[in-house]
C-alpha cells in the first residue's frame, strides 16, 4: 500500500511517496500553493496516478509539543484535504525535519538555488520515514 506525506508550506508543497511495501520514502515533486482548490485537484491526480491508500500530513508542533499557528494552519488544510480526496489522513509530527534536510544539504555543499527548489519535497520524504519507521517498530 503506497503512502504519500504532504510538507505543507504557506508558498510550496512537499510531496513524498512510499514505496508499495510501505519501507521506504522518496522524494516526489513539489507543488506550487497558489489557491487550495488547484492544490487538491493535483494532489487528487496524484492520489489516483500512484494508487495510494493513505495520506500523511506534517504538523509542525513548537518544540514543546504544543500547537501553533502553523499547526493549526496544516490541521486546517488537512480538514479542507479530506474533504476532497476521500482518502485518510493522519498528521504526523514534523518537529525539526526541514532544518535537518537544510543542514544535510549544506553539509553536502547543495548551492542555496538548489536547496530552495529540493528541499520541500526532501521534508516530505524525511517525515514519511519517520512515520514508515514507526510503523515498523510498532510490528516488531
Amino acid at each position: 500500500m503506497k503512502i504519500l506525506c504532504l510538507d505543507i508550506g504557506t508558498k510550496r508543497i512537499g510531496v513524498a511517496i512510499s514505496d508499495p511495501m510501505g519501507i521506504t520514502a522518496q522524494a516526489l515533486s513539489t507543488i506550487r500553493r497558489e489557491d487550495d482548490e488547484g492544490v487538491a485537484s493535483s494532489i487528487k491526480r496524484l492520489l489516483q496516478e500512484e494508487a495510494v491508500k493513505e495520506v500523511i500530513i506534517g504538523l509542525p508542533l513548537n518544540m514543546d509539543g504544543s500547537r501553533g499557528p502553523q499547526a493549526d494552519k496544516a490541521v486546517s488544510f488537512a480538514d479542507f484535504l479530506s474533504k476532497k480526496i476521500g482518502i485518510p489522513i493522519k498528521m504526523w509530527d514534523e518537529r525539526m525535519s526541514t532544518l535537518q534536510v537544510e543542514r544535510i544539504m549544506i553539509k553536502a555543499g547543495t548551492s542555496r538555488q538548489k536547496r530552495k527548489r529540493k528541499i520541500d519535497q526532501l521534508a516530505a520524504q524525511v517525515i514519511l520515514q519517520s512515520y514508515l519507521n514507526s510503523r515498523s517498530a510498532e510490528r516488531d
